[in-house]
């Protein structure tokens, strides 16, 4: 059952100074946590230690709290007390299973590490707990002073203990200190799973960013995840480590068992697994019609049919913008065959007659020269006749006795809400 934890309700590590012990005795504070999933390993991996507030039987919102305690000047004390507070309660209802303990360290404790890190550890180590199992979650925004930064990092590996990242992607976040800092997880912030949710840019902004970070050699933590259609996209991005109210709500450790979480989070797994199967089994479908197309399409030019008529059965797929042909020099042979000529003529664009333009630079012709035999899918790439982000299938296609380049223009963004994975050949 959840326990209200006062500053003397037990015997404590440290003796805060008095002008700290009247601050906290206004204040009933009640320590939760909420658990964090790998979905790798289908189970719970850790807890984030969060605070719940009251004052005079009302509640208080936990920035509420902090705002007063810097106004008090009590910011040093506050925070020492609620890392003591959260390591007491891990120590006296451990989980059963080897879990992680994610602790939110203020950028005043930063800025003055030696006190507060030495007291930390023996902490610890008074109540039996590794400081390997302990990931300090700093904002590496808030902190003015980079070096201090580093030097509250570089004390705190040395100790033992893990470094998180928190709230990374808003504000002036920056990839130089993160990779600086070598945080062994890095969590991003809620706002840009979100804007994932409502714009397609915003999604695939997001797999690149845990893509990168992944790649620098730290694991990537998606937090806020509220709903079913923000669980299909945190689980696709392929983040490492998931948290939010979907998953499981804060609340007191006796009351957040890892069986019963692990359970439910099984459960969403398989639900969310039931979703992308479908969502695979279209996609699938889809690459296989663009294909059949494609290479009619070709079939057709061989015999001599009018450039335009031939494409006409992919101009009509969704997504498919334009097709064209380049003799193996790149150069383009005619001018385009366009899905919606209307559309593409309302605003004036030099660069939308091509004929005899060289793309012998571009990734999709050197794919066509070195698998002739395949239909290939170059990377996402802007397109000058539209300034559109764009992906070109290539192929060869024998005319008379030239070797020709076939090439097709979609917008990945309009199929599948820009969730549609090209395979390097179809």
């Amino acid at each position: 059952m959840s326990s209200v934890i006062s500053l003397r309700s037990r015997t404590t590590f440290w003796t805060p100074a008095p002008k700290g012990s009247e601050f906290l005795d206004q204040f009933a504070l009640t320590p939760v946590s909420q658990p964090i999933f790998s979905p790798s390993h289908q189970r719970l991996v850790g807890y984030e230690a969060l605070i719940r507030v009251q004052r005079q039987q009302q509640a208080v919102p936990p920035p509420q709290l902090f705002e007063a305690a810097q106004r008090a000047g009590c910011t040093d004390q506050l925070d020492r007390h609620l890392l003591q507070l959260h390591l007491d309660s891990f120590a006296h209802q451990p989980p059963p299973v080897p879990v992680w303990l994610f602790l939110n360290i203020s950028p005043t404790t930063c800025v003055h590490p030696d006190n507060c890190l030495t007291t930390l550890t023996e902490h610890c180590r008074h109540l039996g707990i590794e400081p390997a199992q302990v990931v300090l979650e700093v904002v590496e925004t808030e902190v003015a002073e980079r070096q201090a930064l580093l030097d509250f990092v570089a004390q705190a590996k040395a100790r033992g203990f893990q470094i998180a990242i928190d709230d990374f992607g808003v504000g002036d976040s920056n990839f130089e200190r993160m990779w600086q800092l070598e945080p062994l997880i890095v969590k991003l912030d809620r706002s840009l799973l979100v804007n994932a949710e409502r714009h397609p840019r915003a999604r695939q902004l997001l797999d690149s960013l845990v893509r990168m970070i992944r790649e620098s050699g730290s694991l990537v933590l998606l937090e806020g995840i509220e709903t079913d259609a923000q669980a299909r996209i945190a689980l696709a991005t392929d983040a490492d480590l998931l948290q939010g109210f979907y998953f499981g709500r804060p609340a007191a450790l006796a009351d957040n068992e890892a069986a019963p979480l692990q359970q439910r989070f099984q459960r969403l797994l398989a639900n969310n697994q039931q979703f992308a199967s479908v969502d695979h089994l279209a996609q699938e479908g889809f690459l296989r019609l663009l294909r059949f197309e494609t290479l009619e399409a070709c079939h057709r030019i061989m015999r001599q049919e009018a450039f335009d008529q031939a494409c006409g059965g992919l101009l009509t797929i969704t997504g498919v913008k334009r097709c064209f042909l380049l003799d193996r020099q790149g150069v383009q042979q005619g001018n385009l065959a366009i899905a919606s000529p209307d559309h593409q003529r309302r605003t004036f664009n030099p660069l939308y007659g091509s004929s005899g333009a060289c793309w012998a630079h571009r990734e999709y012709v050197r794919l066509a020269i070195e698998q002739p035999q395949q239909v290939n899918a170059c990377r996402p790439y802007v397109a000058l006749p539209d300034a559109t982000r764009t992906i070109t299938l290539s192929t060869t296609l024998q005319l008379g006795n030239q070797a020709m380049i076939f090439c097709v223009d979609l917008h990945p963004d309009e199929l599948f809400n820009g969730q549609l994975s090209f395979p390097p050949t179809l």
